[in-house]
């Protein structure tokens, strides 16, 4: 065999193990790819839930802030009408 023949057999067999590496490697890729995307969006979504249970204990607060000033106002009130005979 000829140098030429052996380099022609060389690129013949070196060509099917190059597409084998790049369809692996893209796989790989799109692998990774997608994993980076879930992490991402789990992310995001943690983000989001974090804020709506900040947003959610501030309404709470707020609620019970009330609440608490609607009972010293019937406090008052049932006072009010017990000082003037009624029965509250």
């Amino acid at each position: 065999m000829d140098a030429a023949m052996l380099t022609a057999l060389g690129a013949l067999l070196a060509s099917p193990v190059a597409a084998a590496a790049a369809i692996y490697g893209s796989r790989g890729a799109t692998r990774a790819s997608r994993e980076g995307g879930v992490l991402t969006g789990y992310n995001s979504l943690t983000d989001q839930l974090q804020e709506e249970r900040q947003e959610l204990r501030s309404d709470v607060a707020t609620l019970r802030s009330e609440l608490a000033a609607e009972k010293a106002e019937s406090a008052r009130l049932r006072l009010l009408v017990t000082q003037l005979g009624g029965t509250p």
